[in-house]
């Protein structure tokens, strides 16, 4: 048996199970569990708003059924092109009472974009912000590029109170919809474990974007995986930090609270000023996010370990956490984040610090531990060759357990490239420790070849945010005529910290070897990045 297959990281999960059992099927039977058990629970809390688990259950029928009396048929997909809004959850079931899946778009695409993921999923109805109607989907829908024949419009005041129907227009409401459809339950053959519960779209870094067919039985399995890791229970509370189109808010906000149950906290977008509001108001008490979310909070003026005491568990996926980064957090809030890892094709989570636990830190690259697998789940690290790298070395990290997605919505040959024998090649380089501590190195693409050496850039922006005038780094590999490619960096200071480019790189020399420090630094007021926090380091380098 090889040193992967022996599961070394068992010996850190202390009370945790090696394994776990799934106790529900489907998604759907998971949140039918939660209407029986605790319908009076609050299943969101957004703004001065509250819906109860029973409320979401009845409100998700009146759309059902709408969608139904308007065509909508077993295994017909139902686009939902929100933010972070009670929209969002009642949508995503609606579609599968009414016999179908949800396609989740991120609120920032434009109409190319919306227009090629209706296309590409099929897509027969779409639920979206009126002002998104306004500005983007109506040109899209307009062109006859989609089989889109149902709109449905809701207002980001939806469920605040003094929120009313919008009656008229020339998309249907959805609280009109809940209001007229009151009472009525949708008829429609129950989905099997197997069947696609929602489509998310990869974000088409390596080509078009692709749709992970997330199914009932992985996004059912990695929401009792998350309440089981942390101990979760009625009493617990979720801030939804992270987008729920994206796969961490969908799995780590939206399914795990259906489960428990316990109320999501929602705050429409991302405003770092608005989101610490909502935790000061609701006092969540877990939650999973990028860590440049977790920068912006701590960034806040006034911000104090005081908003984040109801707090017992803070996570971090998405994006490698800088160990700078973490004890920087932890003085301003109290709180120490814990590493997490996965991917869309994951369906979230493949790797958690167990809670309580501190990630270690490899002596060699500086990198924190992304953690260790969990429940259920086997991961490798392979060589160039495809075959298991020893334990220590660099390689291409290689997951297979229930949580892993079937493959790409009619795209077999990424399927087959990308999942052989349905363990995914992940397209991240790390490593095991003997331990059984993973860590990422970087992304594969990220590579930089300087005059032969290589350079990973995470270990160049570990060492930058060391800076204690440093807000967010990247760096890049850029054209150079004598070596080839060189070291790049793009940096946000600090509101209110100074530095230059050559205290930067006196700082990078001292901690660096000479082949590994920026020949070049930039200083951005800030850095871009996706909906879900991730820094595009493909954006900076275009430049």
């Amino acid at each position: 048996m090889s040193s992967y297959a022996q599961r070394p990281w068992l010996a850190h999960y202390g009370n945790l199970p090696a394994d776990i059992e799934p106790e529900h099927g489907t998604v759907l039977d998971l949140f039918r569990a939660a209407v029986s058990r605790a319908p009076e629970t609050a299943a969101i809390r957004y703004f001065d708003g509250e819906l109860t688990v029973a409320e979401v259950d009845a409100a998700s029928d009146a759309l059902a059924v709408a969608l139904q009396d308007n065509g909508f048929q077993q295994g017909d997909r139902l686009g939902v092109y929100v933010q972070n809004d009670p929209a969002f959850v009642v949508a995503v079931v609606a579609a599968w009472k009414a016999g179908g899946a949800a396609v989740v778009i991120n609120p920032m695409n434009k109409a190319r974009e919306l227009s090629y993921l209706l296309a590409d999923s099929g897509a027969t109805a779409l639920l979206c912000l009126d002002e998104l109607h306004d500005s983007v989907a109506r040109e899209v829908l307009a062109s006859g590029a989609t089989q889109v024949s149902t709109v449905i419009t809701c207002s980001a005041q939806d469920w605040r109170s003094g929120a009313v129907p919008r009656a008229g227009g020339e998309t249907l409401d959805l609280l009109e919809i809940v209001e007229r459809n009151a009472g009525r339950e949708p008829v429609a053959d129950p989905p099997s474990p197997d069947d696609v519960a929602v489509l998310t779209y990869t974000s088409g870094t390596t080509g078009e974007p692709k749709g992970a067919m997330n199914t009932h039985a992985v996004i059912a399995f990695n929401a009792q995986a998350f309440r089981d890791w942390m101990g979760l229970t009625p009493a617990d509370s979720v801030l939804g930090v992270a987008p729920l189109f994206h796969i961490t808010g969908l799995v780590g906000h939206f399914a795990l609270s259906l489960l428990v149950p316990c109320p999501l906290v929602l705050a429409h977008r991302f405003q770092p000023e608005v989101v610490l509001e909502a935790i000061r108001r609701h006092r969540p008490t877990f939650t999973i996010g990028a860590i440049t979310a977790f920068i912006a909070l701590a960034a806040v003026e006034g911000v104090s370990p005081a908003d984040f005491r109801s707090f017992r568990l803070i996570y971090s996926g998405g994006a490698p956490v800088p160990p700078a980064v973490n004890q920087q957090f932890l003085e301003r809030t109290g709180h120490y984040i814990h590493n997490a890892y996965g991917l869309t094709e994951t369906t979230s989570i493949t790797h958690l610090v167990p809670p309580g636990a501190r990630a270690p830190v490899d002596p060699t690259s500086g990198a924190l531990s992304i953690g260790l697998p969990i429940f259920n789940t086997v991961v490798r690290i392979l060589d160039d060759e495809g075959a298991e790298a020893p334990v220590g070395q660099v390689g291409e990290i290689a997951i297979a357990g229930p949580q892993v997605v079937p493959g790409y919505w009619g795209k077999p040959e990424a399927t087959a490239a990308a999942l052989p024998n349905g363990e995914l090649r992940t397209g991240d380089v790390g490593f095991m420790d003997a331990d059984g501590w993973f860590y990422v190195v970087d992304r594969k693409k990220d590579l930089i070849n300087a005059a032969g050496y290589k350079v990973w850039p995470r270990e160049v922006e570990d060492v930058l945010y060391e800076h204690p005038a440093v807000l967010e780094a990247a760096v890049v590999g850029v054209p150079d005529p004598y070596r080839g490619e060189t070291v790049k960096a793009f940096v946000a200071l600090k509101p209110g910290a100074s530095a230059t480019t050559e205290d930067l790189l006196a700082h990078c020399k001292d901690q660096l070897a000479a082949y590994k420090y920026p020949r070049r630094i930039e200083l951005l007021p800030e850095l871009p990045k996706t909906p879900t926090g991730k820094i595009l380091r493909r954006t900076l380098r275009d430049r």
